[in-house]
């Protein structure tokens, strides 16, 4: 069943990538890597994040269309169901190349729903 509040669920995520900005701040790979401490948290940010993207439901699409939700949705069960075989690596490249182009998807998603 979609979010009754989608604005809720975009500051959901927000809040998250915010998270994840500040617990992966001066790291490269190897140091986030070796910080057992910071994978988890990042791991743990990004599925509630995927969670407000399963929330969000089909308004997600409709009102960010230019994000791969489904990718979203789909990261959140692999961190769910195949946490075991999570590769570090792949986790970084989400940090370090896609939470940006999301973070400013949402935001400007956000504002348009705030001006209505």
């Amino acid at each position: 069943m979609p979010s009754s509040d989608p604005a809720r669920r975009f500051e959901d995520i927000l809040e998250n990538i915010a998270k994840i900005e500040r617990f992966t701040r001066c790291m490269d790979f190897p140091a986030f890597a070796a910080s057992e401490q910071t994978v988890y948290a990042v791991n743990h940010a990004m599925l509630i994040l995927s969670e407000a993207a399963a929330k969000l439901g089909e308004q997600a699409n409709q009102l960010c269309p230019e994000v791969a939700w489904a990718d979203i949705r789909g990261l959140g069960n692999r961190l769910r169901h195949d946490y075991d075989n999570i590769n570090p690596i792949r986790i970084w490249l989400i940090v370090e190349k896609e939470l940006d182009p999301l973070k400013s998807a949402i935001a400007k998603a956000l504002q348009r729903l705030n001006n209505q």
